[in-house]
């Protein structure tokens, strides 16, 4: 099994970041550079957390071995004794996912180092690109670069500070490694000043978040509120489409087919909704000398600057639209399920069938039976179980971050479960227990990386409803977030020598990192007692305190004892009730069709099954009628040969000039084309000539 495990981590991990992606971006409309991207940086960020348990159950073997090695002979003499025994031999059995040397920091120099390129290089520059309004590749890196340029500097500003510091050091000498260690140093610090802050609001609101959905009406509430508040930005994305696609309707009406901004125009065109472009067109009719007056035309500039306003209008007035039906789904089912929970018949029914189609399997499975007894009985019991459950997790972070840096007497609990496990060399024990330790840490940050939105600046949206500057900023973030969080948990484990200084071998993640032993300030001082600060967030998290600025500086929250509050969801349920008669009428309109189509379906059929069958005795009697006619016309044209031939020679005759007073010759000596005074042939009769026609 030898690198096996490893193999098939990368694969799962893998499959997983492409499924969570699949949720939030648009595989179809977005730019295949950033979903690879995107992918590259949650692939790398999910991958560090469930391949480091991996490497503290073979750093534990490696330890082993050295201790059996190095274990001195037993002694003959009885004076002698020890009080820990060296482990036995068959106790440092091989782990099923031990992974051979060297492969380890390959793989994580590797990962981390291509994880800091995306972060603090390539994600910035894509951020800009893909925001950027130019119309084309040159135009937008142009801008890119330009946008980034404060971005670097600053960056390259704190890098030339620490280089200074040891420089002026004399204790330090300049070297790669020391160089590489003071890289790796500050953007470890960086991400754990970020990680404390979203670590202590996950601690507390996940819990919380399973508890209050356990209680009824909780939820409606809080959905009655968020009706209104998206009610309130729908109508903004809407009033703000609007005027931006009259400002381009006057830039298109400007912008003759003969300018040369015109392709700028038209691909400005080309992103806006196909019912604005139907009602716009092209104006493309006139010819106009735009020489003449150059100065009133917008220009290039401006035209990007629009380009940019119509992507962002469009995409948000498309994201609030997806998710007002979405929110209106869920408002009614859980008016259902509260008016399903005094059902006597323990049958689930819905208001509204589902929109969409249901899978065969799921619906015999996930009867309307299953379905009451798991909606109005077992989910809030559910729900407060694992509430409890997390809440006891959180406790035990809180606990382990405050004295993780005691080593002597050991009183972090994730560092007691793992020396227990490692005396008895339990290797699947301690797998798991580095698996759920490290991953309700990335729970708690990765999950508020999901909620948190900063305006409309930064905000992840199911549905596929994020966008491409959205996407890149979150792979940034996870990226940033990651190495510190490993190291965190790594730290309230023992496994890291900063802390556990006695360690004769660190994990290969710690070795890559290097521990931060360069810069002591921030070894022996903030990168142990900063992590204290998560006891303040946490208070402050669960008296909402956060939640209770944000709205007295007018931002809405939801809030049980606000009068804000309730008047939002006030306002919330008069909207989803509204849309509910409104959708009652749809339901009713279709069922009136139906019942009319069944009733009278049948009637209609027949009468136009008559009508065919008159149609085809019509068409058959008129196709005899043609047969019989041409048959006639036949014997008729065979017996008017000779009057055909006379008409041809007639035609074929010189004109003769009938106003002459005498003609010499006859052209025609014959009874049938005898000359008639007035210049008139018996033969050019017309009631003669077309009897056969």
């Amino acid at each position: 099994m030898s690198g096996a495990a490893l193999g098939i981590e990368i694969v799962v991990v893998f499959f997983l970041a492409l499924i969570i992606l699949h949720r939030y971006g648009d595989f179809k409309k977005q730019h295949k550079l950033v979903i690879v991207a995107t992918l590259l940086a949650w692939h790398l960020c999910f991958l560090i957390v469930f391949i480091l348990p991996l490497d503290v159950t073979t750093t534990i073997y490696n330890r082993c071995k050295v201790n059996l090695n190095s274990s001195p002979p037993e002694s003959t003499t009885s004076n002698v004794s020890y009080t820990t025994p060296a482990p036995r031999k068959h106790e440092c059995f091989k782990p099923w996912s031990y992974i051979p040397d060297g492969i380890m920091p390959i793989f994580w120099r590797v990962v981390y180092w291509t994880s800091q390129f995306l972060t603090w290089i390539l994600l910035p520059f894509m951020q800009s690109y893909a925001r950027s309004g130019g119309f084309s590749i040159t135009g937008k890196i142009k801008t890119a670069l330009i946008e980034n340029a404060i971005y670097y500097g600053t960056y390259l500003l704190i890098f030339g500070a620490f280089l200074i510091y040891v420089a002026i050091n004399p204790k330090f000498n300049l070297q790669w490694s020391q160089l590489q260690t003071i890289g790796i140093a500050a953007a470890n610090t960086w991400g754990l000043f970020l990680l404390v802050l979203l670590l202590g609001y996950g601690l507390v609101e996940i819990p919380r978040s399973h508890w209050n959905g356990a209680k009824k009406g909780y939820l409606l509430m809080k959905t009655y509120f968020k009706a209104a508040k998206l009610m309130t930005e729908k109508a903004d994305a809407e009033e703000n489409l609007e005027d931006i696609m009259e400002e381009v309707r006057k830039v298109n009406e400007s912008f003759k087919y003969n300018h040369p901004l015109r392709k700028c125009v038209d691909t400005i065109l080309k992103k806006c909704p196909v019912e604005y472009q139907e009602r716009m067109g092209r104006n493309m009719d006139d010819y106009e000398d735009f020489e003449e007056r150059p100065n009133t035309y917008p220009t290039e500039k401006n035209l990007a600057k629009l380009h940019k306003q119509v992507i962002y209008s469009v995409q948000r007035h498309r994201r609030t639209q997806v998710q007002w039906r979405i929110l209106l789904e869920q408002a009614f089912y859980l008016e259902d399920v509260a008016k399903n929970e005094t059902s006597a018949t323990h049958q689930f029914v819905h208001t509204f069938p589902s929109q969409e189609p249901e899978n065969k399997i799921a619906r015999y499975l996930y009867t309307p039976t299953v379905e009451w007894y798991w909606e109005c009985l077992l989910r809030p019991w559910f729900h407060r179980i694992l509430a409890i459950i997390l809440a006891t997790f959180s406790i035990i972070v809180v606990w382990s971050e405050c004295t993780f840096f005691s080593t002597n007497p050991v009183l972090s609990l994730f560092a007691v479960f793992i020396k227990l496990a490692e005396k008895n060399y339990n290797y699947f024990y301690i797998e798991m227990a580095c698996f759920l330790t490290i991953f309700f840490l990335s729970i708690c940050v990765y999950s508020t990386v999901f909620r948190i939105r900063v305006f409309n600046y930064y905000y992840l949206a199911s549905h596929h409803q994020t966008d491409a500057y959205s996407l890149l900023f979150s792979g940034m973030l996870f990226c940033r977030l990651t190495p510190p969080l490993c190291l965190n948990f790594l730290g309230l484990t023992h496994m890291d020598s900063t802390i556990a200084k006695s360690l004769e071998q660190p994990t290969a993640y710690t070795s890559i990192m290097g521990s931060m032993k360069v810069l002591s300030f921030i070894a022996d001082g903030f990168y142990i007692y900063y992590p204290m600060l998560i006891v303040i967030l946490c208070v402050a998290t669960y008296f909402s305190l956060g939640t209770r600025c944000l709205n007295l500086l007018g931002f809405q929250q939801f809030m049980g004892d606000n009068e804000m509050t309730s008047d939002l969801i006030d306002e919330g349920k008069e909207l989803i009730r509204r849309e509910k008669r409104k959708r009652q009428r749809q339901e009713d309109g279709e069922n009136r069709r139906r019942e009319w189509k069944e009733r009278y379906g049948n009637n209609r059929e027949d009468s136009s099954r008559n009508r065919n069958v008159q149609a085809d005795q019509k068409e058959s009697s008129f196709t005899e009628t043609n047969t019989t006619r041409s048959v006639a016309s036949k014997y008729t044209r065979s017996n008017g040969r000779n009057e055909r031939d006379r008409v041809e020679l007639l035609q074929d005759a010189e004109p003769l000039d009938f106003n002459a007073d005498s003609v010499g010759e006859d052209p025609l000596d014959s009874d049938s084309g005898r000359y008639q005074p007035g210049g008139r042939y018996l033969s050019m009769s017309r009631s003669r000539i077309f009897d056969d026609v």
